[in-house]
């Protein structure tokens, strides 16, 4: 038999209504700097192998490491390793059953966004200075 009360049921929420909690939205992250770490993977794995294979090759892989392109994805690849580990801390917590509550989890999440910025813009500063 046909559901004749299908029009007047309420629809699904769906992300113009519903908004993600930043846990949420961290976690996600977590899962997308993990793929980004293979830019600069490849950009570094590229650089030492043409440094292996010949002077000319070596010539491009480094022009284009120390390009702006290549101090972008490095740069990147950087911030995203320092999130990707403070995030694999803060699931190694969870694990443990600590910071499971809603508002814990929301203070962690900013404690996350900002200690990776914190230790991506402290690396840039050892990495000019030094």
């Amino acid at each position: 038999m046909a559901d004749v009360n299908r029009g007047n049921r309420p629809l699904s929420p769906h992300l113009q209504v519903y908004r993600l909690p930043l846990a949420a939205i961290t976690s996600i992250m977590t899962r997308i700097t993990g793929h980004a770490l293979v830019a600069g993977i490849v950009l570094i794995t590229w650089w030492l192998v043409a440094a292996v294979t010949s002077p000319g090759a070596f010539e491009v892989a480094d022009w284009v490491v120390r390009s702006w392109l290549g101090f972008i994805i490095l740069t990147g690849s950087m911030w995203a390793l320092w999130y990707h580990l403070l995030a694999g801390l803060r699931h190694l917590a969870y694990d443990a059953g600590y910071g499971l509550e809603i508002e814990e989890a929301r203070k962690s999440s900013q404690a996350l966004i900002a200690g990776s910025v914190v230790l991506a813009v402290l690396t840039l500063i050892v990495f000019f200075v030094f």
